[in-house]
């Protein structure tokens, strides 16, 4: 009898622990049910956009079809405070873009790899420049994005003092550092324009069809001109990174195949050459 008690107390015990890890688990999944919650930027051409143009909502929406839910968006300008108030206050489930290796979210694993570019006239002499080191580039006035991974490339080969700056940390809904950046290197205000590839490389593709975009492959040295790019989500919620992950893995191909015909210049996992697509 002393035995059947015993064991029948260890698996009253078992059973109560199980309970209060389900519970514990149940309390800290935030994530929403009923619908697949994004938080993004409503003026982040080509990324984000509040009337669903960007690349980013054709994710969202290709995973909240996957998902057989509705797709709600929690829209706040990128910049400080985006994912306070967004991400970590409960508003929404994921930020579809997000650099792999911010503390400030779990990131899935990466589902692409991009690089900075420099734009120029696609019949001009830069045209075939792949480096910022090359020598053509000495007299030459470069638009570059202040704080940005080139910006630090400029300083070592001797081109930042020529060089223009734009605004890193902006409300896109009213200001448009990209779209300057474009219209100066137009108009000879600038002979080159360096930009995040995922940005630069769908606006020349979408407007401006006498502009190049080249990724920058070939530049040596810290800090390094590509990323991967992941989905971020809340920290602790790993259950479902996994399910991102897995969605992820299943439509890899349908993902890069929107990403490319918006003209994100995709590349290798290594960042060292041009992913091909659809081969």
């Amino acid at each position: 009898m002393a035995v059947s008690g015993r064991m029948l107390w260890v698996a009253v015990a078992v059973c109560l622990s199980l309970v209060g890890a389900a519970t514990a688990q149940g309390t800290s999944d935030l994530v929403s049910r009923t619908a697949f919650r994004v938080c993004a930027d409503p003026a982040n051409r080509p990324m984000s956009a509040e009337d669903g143009s960007g690349f980013e909502n054709r994710i969202a929406e290709l995973f909240a079809a996957e998902l057989d839910l509705p797709l709600e968006y929690t829209w706040f300008p990128m910049a400080t405070g985006f994912i306070r108030r967004t991400l970590a206050a409960n508003e929404c489930d994921v930020v579809i873009g997000y650099a792999q290796g911010d503390e400030l979210v779990l990131n899935t694993n990466h589902y692409y790899t991009s690089a900075y570019v420099l734009v120029v006239r696609a019949d001009g002499p830069l045209a075939g420049v792949t480096a910022l080191s090359d020598p053509v580039l000495l007299d030459k006035r470069l638009g570059v994005v202040a704080g940005s991974a080139p910006a630090t490339h400029l300083v070592r080969h001797g081109l930042i003092a020529r060089a223009k700056g734009y605004d890193l940390f902006v409300d896109r809904r009213y200001e448009d550092p990209s779209g300057q950046m474009l219209a100066d290197l137009e108009s000879g205000e600038i002979d080159g324009a360096l930009l995040w590839g995922p940005i630069g490389g769908p606006l020349v593709k979408a407007d401006h069809p006498g502009l190049k975009a080249v990724p920058l492959l070939a530049e040596p040295g810290q800090p390094r001109l590509f990323y991967r790019i992941t989905m971020g989500v809340r920290q602790g919620e790993k259950t479902w990174s996994r399910k991102l992950n897995s969605l992820i893995r299943r439509n890899q191909d349908r993902i890069d195949a929107i990403l490319a015909g918006a003209g994100v210049p995709l590349l290798t996992d290594m960042g060292a050459e041009v992913k091909q697509v659809g081969q």
